[in-house]
């Protein structure tokens, strides 16, 4: 066994289509939590999290779910009334499960640019669409691109002295400073980039590829795992209705069915994060018998 990020391509960005797919179409509580936690999970051992990143995340998870009960009264459970509209209980717990779906998938896709790189993009679609893959790869490449170089430009203001007043308007004067050069530096660096790739020929006739990535029958096993799983998950809810009910009542789905259902997601949403134990285990163990 290998980590998510060792695997064919394929099988990487195959995973992730599943695991994403199957939270955001099929809305219910019990499949957002386990979105979020796999998602959780896999993000912290892979040791992207920073625990400022976590405040952040909770404070848009909160932010987001008070939304939906302020704007939508839908709902027979009134908990009380603010301002003559009702906030309903109803309301309140669409409202979370609505934004753990989608901070789930935040963090589901914050591990998946991390792993997919731009050569495992071009090899994923290079051959079915060559442009494609190339604006896929290069908006890769300048989202760390962006970030590095405006720390670059608001630092060198800082040094140029255009932050001495420390208040709001001069922070909000500074980062429009710095927004208007970096749209000028993105667009500058759009312009040598096509130059360049024209001079080099490419668009003209058939291009060749290379790939070192191989297709063994490890990934074809994980593959298997992981289609069986996502097909037992979304089809087990077509083909039985498993669905849980928000309005006008909360009802949840039958018990026997959607336990099928939430027993298979909750093992491919774990997948990534069981493979990371089982290699720091397995390599730890090695590593005691030298």
């Amino acid at each position: 066994m290998k980590r998510l990020e060792d695997y064919n391509p394929t099988t990487i960005f195959l995973y992730f289509l599943a695991v994403t797919v199957v939270p955001t179409v099929f809305v219910d509580p019990a499949l957002a939590a386990l979105s979020l936690s796999g998602a959780a999970a896999y993000y912290i051992l892979r040791g992207q999290g920073r625990l400022r990143d976590f405040y952040v995340y909770g404070g848009l998870l909160l932010a987001m779910a008070l939304i939906n009960p302020l704007f939508r009264h839908n709902g027979v459970t009134v908990l009380f009334v603010m301002g003559n509209n009702p906030i309903t209980l109803e309301a309140t717990i669409y409202g979370f499960v609505a934004s753990s779906m989608i901070l789930s998938v935040i963090l589901w896709f914050s591990t998946f640019s991390r792993i997919m790189t731009s050569e495992k993009l071009l090899y994923l679609f290079g051959r079915v669409s060559p442009k494609l893959a190339l604006i896929l790869s290069m908006a890769l490449r300048y989202i760390p691109l962006f970030s590095t170089q405006a720390k670059r430009v608001g630092d060198a203001q800082k040094v140029l002295g255009l932050y001495k007043e420390d208040n709001i308007i001069d922070d909000i004067r500074g980062g429009a400073r710095v927004f208007g050069v970096m749209v000028s530096w993105a667009l500058e660096n759009g312009i040598i980039t096509a130059d360049s790739m024209a001079a080099r020929g490419y668009g003209i006739g058939r291009r060749s590829s290379f790939a070192i990535y191989k297709f063994t029958r490890a990934d074809a096993a994980l593959l298997l795992m992981i289609l069986t799983l996502f097909g037992a998950a979304a089809g087990v809810s077509v083909l039985l209705g498993v669905s849980f009910t928000f309005y006008p009542a909360i009802k949840p789905p039958p018990s026997l069915p959607a336990a099928a259902v939430y027993s298979a997601y909750a093992l491919l949403s774990f997948l990534p994060a069981a493979l990371e134990v089982w290699e720091c285990v397995k390599w730890k163990y090695l590593l005691s018998k030298i």
